[in-house]
């Protein structure tokens, strides 16, 4: 230790500027290496708080979907509950039960002809939420062909190429070949056209997003079902979709009850949400549902006896938080359909003003309205040449503390570049008023700048 200390520069240690005595301000602390001694608390605590401090504000960041803001009772019982390991079922059985009483609650949000006799399960955030759904469409597509003496070894996933970047890890990790349907200006979403370019014998499944990351729009699910009953008559290939409504899942059954998108639609046979995202809980938990039970092959379950009792789990993680599945519970009860509803009429209203403001701007032309989710994006005009780019607009925002990222659209469509916003409880209409202010001072400096 002597050794490394002695090799620790002025860069590479930490200063301490709070303590309780003189020992914690004259020793310095390493950066990147083990400290030897311990530290008062007080000091710790204001290092890591100063540290922090430094990001950004989350009430400003419009780039995340994440719940940044909970009432004062939520976050009590945040507080009261953090300890709690949702996977020992054993040592915190009421948390376990609620976890069931939350899938089941949103089995039925979403028509679930049976959601007490479905299976569901929550998840650390949506990216293992679609994990589980591709594993139990990829299980239960190998058995079938297995026992039809057919092999299982060529797997593929049909898939709008605008998906999020779990797809593609899904896809990478467990030996699974990806099929992107690319988007075009007359095809923003996978909407089912030539679909029948990609699918076959060894398609575990079609993937139709429900809030689309790049833009927040819904994919229709309805009409990509449609699509698919008409293959299967052409050639009998019976193809069943999965629901990636990390965004929409706590959307549309608030505003677009009538929207059959859910499993109103007898092809889909399972659906994922973020409870972290419009289910307005904090980072991080997410939910995924099956039709029924025999959607989830027993295969995939797994019990475990050595937290006591005997526990069945379908995860990829194991530990994970129990106070986001009691938080998602508490909003449950505390909003009802009727509180969610009105939330998001709000969010709705914001977002609605904010694009029609954008969209009035000369520089400006919308890539979608927020009709969908409280999202929307949008590119800078090809009538004039400029020397800006959104890139430039999202950087000058920045240094007013607003996030609002600007990114190039995937593949095909890669040379448009498209700013976006995600409106979330606690973006205000004066705080977007705000905004608007900011984005209209900011282009009028961009554009009064020379090459």
């Amino acid at each position: 230790m002597l050794e490394k200390k002695q090799k620790l520069d002025e860069e590479q240690t930490i200063h301490p500027l709070y303590s309780r005595n003189s020992f914690d301000m004259k020793k310095r602390s390493p950066l990147n290496v083990f400290p030897e001694e311990p530290m008062n608390p007080d000091t710790a605590y204001h290092i890591v708080h100063d540290f922090a401090m430094l990001d950004g504000n989350a009430r400003l960041n419009l780039a995340t979907f994440g719940t940044t803001w909970m009432d004062d009772y939520a976050n009590r019982l945040y507080s009261e509950s953090y300890d709690k390991n949702a996977i020992d079922k054993d040592e915190y059985p009421e948390t376990a039960k609620i976890e069931m009483k939350c899938w089941k609650m949103l089995a039925d949000l979403w028509n679930c002809e049976d959601p007490e006799h479905t299976i569901g399960c929550s998840a650390v955030g949506s990216s293992e939420a679609c994990m589980l759904g591709a594993l139990a469409l990829k299980r239960k597509w190998a058995e079938k062909r297995k026992a039809e003496g057919k092999p299982a070894d060529r797997p593929n996933l049909v898939i709008s190429a605008a998906e999020q970047v779990v797809w593609l890890k899904f896809a990478n990790y467990f030996d699974v070949e990806i099929r992107r349907v690319p988007i075009s200006l007359d095809h923003k979403c996978l909407d089912g056209y030539k679909l029948e370019d990609y699918v076959d014998e060894n398609t575990i499944g079609v993937v139709a997003i429900l809030g689309v990351t790049y833009t927040g729009m819904y994919e229709p699910v309805k009409m990509i079902s449609e699509k698919l009953d008409e293959i299967q008559n052409k050639t009998g290939l019976d193809i069943k979709i999965h629901v990636d409504a990390a965004t929409g899942g706590f959307v549309t059954p608030f505003l677009y009850p009538e929207l059959e998108w859910d499993f109103r639609v007898p092809r889909v046979v399972s659906i994922n949400a973020s409870g972290h995202k419009y289910g307005m809980v904090y980072q991080s938990v997410a939910w995924t549902v099956w039709r029924d039970a025999t959607q989830l092959p027993e295969s995939l379950v797994f019990h475990v006896s050595y937290l006591g009792g005997d526990m069945p789990t379908f995860t990829l993680n194991f530990s994970k938080p129990g106070a986001q599945i009691l938080l998602q519970y508490y909003n449950f009860l505390r909003l009802g359909f009727n509180g969610y509803k009105d939330i998001l009429v709000a969010l709705r209203e914001v977002a609605q003003h904010l694009a029609d403001e954008i969209g009035k701007m000369p520089e400006f032309e919308l890539w979608n309205n927020p009709t969908d989710s409280p999202v929307f994006a949008w590119m800078l005009k090809k009538d004039v040449q400029r020397n800006w780019t959104l890139f430039d607009l999202e950087d000058r925002l920045r240094m007013k503390g607003w996030q609002v990222p600007a990114y190039p659209m995937p593949e095909d469509l890669t040379s448009i570049t498209v700013q976006r916003i995600v409106v979330r409880e606690g973006l205000t209409m004066d705080l977007a008023n705000e905004l608007l202010l900011d984005i209209r001072k900011q282009v009028e400096f961009l554009e009064k700048q020379k090459g």
